[in-house]
């Protein structure tokens, strides 16, 4: 088993899908996408998280240009993220955005939200020129993946510069032993994706999301030491309901190990 590094925060991007989803629901500027999204990362987190779909059903194209500005004129320490299914419509409008990172996921058009990893025996073929064109124009590139101790190395191959593991089948657990073996899982490809740095590429980063809480996320962090960055959204939106975003992001961020 590879070891992992000494534990450190992990980095805490903020999707912001569901307010989106919300805004959409009637022909009225609120809530202001924008400023809830500075409101977030006025509150610490360090980037903002997106997943343009192709009937724009929540963030809309026109979303993407106004979120990159808002993070590059005034938090320039912060992440962009766009995640998507590799259309020639999606990669048109990440390198039109150019954010700091670009999340492929195996999503269909009518999918309500990601659930499950790359098929990269399938796939990888397909996806490889995608990331190197992505990685031509300093992007950086992370696959969607199950937790299975084969897909690092695959999604090497295909490009990828981090993976990022579907928690949700660990998140919907509800036995300490369905837990445990779900973390075993996880912890497993952890060390797979460790053990790439013999080669003498490096090892990949790790980030994570999916159905992630603030009740879930302590185990997986302990399961995973150097988890780089996690993608929450429908869970943190839930907590804003109650809290506001600010407050939420800040619990979020004392679970990650940061002050907050």
């Amino acid at each position: 088993m590879t070891q992992a590094a000494a534990p450190r925060p992990t980095l805490l991007s903020v999707n912001v899908n569901a307010v989106a989803y919300l805004r959409n629901r009637r022909e009225v500027p609120w809530p202001d996408l924008i400023g809830i999204a500075r409101a977030i990362l006025q509150a610490g987190a360090h980037g903002i998280t997106v997943h343009p779909r192709p009937d724009e059903r929540h963030i809309r194209f026109a979303d993407l240009p106004a979120l990159s500005r808002l993070i590059a004129e005034e938090f320039p320490q912060a992440e962009f993220n766009i995640e998507g299914y590799p259309t020639r419509r999606f990669i048109d409008l990440v390198l039109e955005n150019k954010p700091h990172q670009v999340t492929l996921v195996p999503d269909t058009p009518e999918q309500s939200t990601s659930d499950h990893g790359w098929d990269f025996a399938a796939d990888g073929a397909m996806l490889l020129p995608v990331a190197e064109e992505f990685r031509a124009a300093g992007i950086r590139v992370s696959y969607f993946v199950d937790a299975n101790p084969v897909a690092p190395a695959l999604a090497r191959q295909a490009g990828a510069d981090r993976i990022e593991f579907y928690t949700g089948p660990y998140a919907e657990q509800t036995t300490p032993d369905a837990v445990s073996q779900e973390l075993g899982k996880i912890r497993n490809t952890a060390d797979a994706a460790r053990a790439l740095a013999a080669d003498g590429k490096g090892s990949l980063r790790m980030n994570a999301g999916h159905d992630l809480t603030v009740d879930n996320l302590p185990a997986l962090r302990r399961a995973v030491p150097d988890l780089a960055e996690v993608s929450i959204g429908h869970a943190l939106t839930a907590d804003a309901l109650m809290l506001g975003f600010p407050e939420a992001v800040r619990r979020y961020l004392r679970v990650l190990g940061h002050d907050a």
